[in-house]
């Protein structure tokens, strides 16, 4: 699609530069002494325009925008591939968390059983 869009604008800035315009002003004065003016703009495309030309212009745009169109993709792709890489090292780090937090709860547990089992020792004497 962006390749297309950016195509579709090279070749109407190159149909506009083929072009021609003239601006005319004429002012008229009225017979009770006011005076009209009249603004004409003629739009000429030139019968001289060398069609070879147009052609080598729309090939060369074509290649341009296809050039970009890649360049495009291929730093999307690159993005894309260090986006999962630093989501899988986010998920590694999270493994790594988790497994740490199991093992402070387990110490705590044992730490509180061994209490328990003192109490219930004290308790018993």
């Amino acid at each position: 699609m962006r390749k297309q869009i950016l195509a579709a604008m090279a070749i109407s800035v190159f149909m506009v530069a083929c072009t021609k315009s003239t601006t005319k002003t004429e002012q008229v004065e009225n017979p009770d002494g006011s005076v009209t003016t009249t603004t004409t703009t003629v739009t000429e495309t030139s019968a001289h325009v060398d069609t070879s030309k147009i052609n080598k212009a729309k090939e060369d745009v074509k290649v341009k925008v296809d050039e970009a169109g890649n360049k495009i993709d291929n730093a999307a792709q690159k993005t894309k591939e260090n986006l999962n890489e630093a989501g899988k090292d986010i998920k590694q780090g999270a493994q790594e968390i988790g497994k740490d937090v199991k093992d402070a709860a387990a110490k705590s547990a044992a730490k509180v059983e061994e209490g328990a089992k003192k109490l219930k020792e004290d308790l018993n004497k």
